[in-house]
């Protein structure tokens, strides 16, 4: 190409279709695809809205309360705004785990079934998934409340789900298994299952890519063997993206929220007893999944960086984007025509 030093002028017009190669076939499929790319923009911001919600009071509310606990050694508030705090904790968390479900869900739809997403993730759709999200999130907090579950733990320094009577020991066994096993498995299941499948999507359509682009080579044989080697590191780079991002969102899923459901479940143990620093750690992990969500979700997808500027310009009273504009985006990964994805 012009003014590149590793093209001559006669090899350039080989380059031109070796580097448009892997553009042919999601152009292909675009058009096809084209009904169902309005709804596509507007309902996973359902999602994005709630988890931002979820992600903002965690980092907001509950974080600086056991910044306070751990730097006094006490609680850092009244027992009442405690129990309050702790019933916040507790429903956020449980709320975020399920709005992540509910986006890979969505993803799932978009990317396995392309034509027919109008159908089966309409708007209506995703509000009632957000509802049973909430109604899920608030039900267990509620529960713990009625038993007076929900105090200051030293462990954690923080107010969270804390067994005070030890005759309430098995109801509180159950409860504590079966609010991680609904929220944490749950959503960990539905994280791996529909990752998988679009995965195994993107794989598909990458091989095709990779098909197109081999056969474009071997016909080009006065082509420059640099200019070779750039579209086969072009085509491993895209088997690979698809790996990284799947690897980063099921990643850190497991890795911000695993150590602490699991020490929470051990706890349960009554001859165990939690290392003090390994509980504020843990606990931390879970604080540092809401606090760095913002920054990962902006990066991969361009969708939740216009729900999170909409919800500070709603707080500022700001009227910088319009509401068109919203609509207007797309997510980068391009689910729909999957040629980001692969």
């Amino acid at each position: 190409m012009p003014g590149d030093p590793w093209i001559t002028p006669r090899e350039a017009p080989a380059m031109s279709p070796c580097r448009s190669i892997a553009e042919a076939y999601p152009l292909l499929t675009k058009g096809r695809m084209a009904t169902c790319t309005e709804l596509r923009k507007q309902v996973p911001g359902v999602f994005l809205v709630n988890l931002s919600f979820c992600n903002l009071l965690l980092t907001v509310l509950n974080m600086p309360f056991t910044l306070l606990g751990i730097l006094r050694n006490q609680p850092p508030v009244g027992d009442c705004i405690c129990k309050a705090v702790g019933f916040l904790e507790t429903f956020l968390t449980s709320n975020t785990m399920l709005s992540m479900a509910a986006l890979s869900i969505d993803k799932w739809i978009a990317v396995v079934f392309p034509l027919s997403y109008t159908s089966k993730m309409r708007y209506k759709d995703a509000v009632l998934l957000m509802s049973y999200s909430w109604i899920h999130s608030l039900t267990f907090p509620l529960v713990s409340l009625f038993f007076s579950w929900v105090d200051y733990s030293n462990v954690y320094a923080s107010c969270t789900l804390h067994l005070g009577e030890e005759a309430e020991r098995r109801r509180f066994t159950v409860f504590t298994i079966v609010f991680h096993a609904t929220s944490f498995m749950l959503s960990l299941v539905i994280l791996c299952f529909t990752y998988l499948k679009v995965f195994k999507v993107a794989r598909f359509h990458c091989k095709r890519i990779d098909i197109i682009t081999m056969q474009t080579l071997v016909l080009l044989v006065d082509i420059h063997p640099s200019v070779k080697q750039r579209c086969l590191n072009e085509q491993k780079r895209r088997r690979q993206r698809a790996t990284k991002k799947i690897s980063i969102f099921i990643g850190s899923f497991v890795i911000c929220f695993a150590p602490y459901i699991i020490t929470r479940l051990i706890e349960l143990l009554p001859f165990v007893t939690i290392n003090y620093y390994w509980g504020i750690v843990s606990k931390c992990l879970t604080y540092s999944k809401a606090a760095s969500d913002p920054f990962v979700y902006s990066l991969l997808r361009q969708q939740y960086k216009k729900v999170m500027i909409n919800i500070v310009n709603r707080i500022l009273k700001r009227d910088l984007y319009p509401s068109s504009g919203y609509n207007s985006s797309l997510d980068t990964e391009n689910d729909y025509c999957l040629h980001r994805t692969c």
